[in-house]
């Protein structure tokens, strides 16, 4: 079953920036909250960001704010994440997330894609 799709990672330099998507094949997302988690190597997964489809509240994790930018696009029916200033320590493989209740936890969110992997060199 294919649920969400993310894409743009890769490989950037530290400084380096990269914008993710995240699509909704068969479904929409409206009325829906919306949200970013990655996982590090080794590591478990852990909140990002998150907007509500209106933009009437928006939440970004202590290690991203000022740097990450998370939006959505109404006529594209499209979920952004816009990272700048990018550490090694971001590497991770990102997942985006939808669910009917607001929260930064991932157990609050129904729906998942696959990840799309981020690599920050030093």
């Amino acid at each position: 079953q294919v649920q969400l799709v993310e894409s743009g990672g890769g490989l950037v330099q530290a400084g380096g920036s990269l914008r993710l998507s995240c699509a909704a094949p068969g479904r929409t997302f409206r009325s829906y909250n919306l949200g970013w988690f990655r996982q590090a190597p080794g590591k478990e997964r852990e909140f990002v960001a998150a907007i509500s489809w209106s933009g009437g509240w928006i939440w970004y994790a202590d290690a991203v704010k000022g740097r990450f930018t998370i939006s959505t696009d109404l006529a594209k029916n499209m979920l952004y994440l816009v990272m700048n200033s990018l550490q090694p320590e971001d590497t991770a493989v990102y997942y985006c997330s939808a669910g009917t209740t607001a929260t930064m936890a991932s157990t609050g969110y129904d729906y998942w894609g696959q990840g799309t992997r981020v690599t920050v060199s030093s």
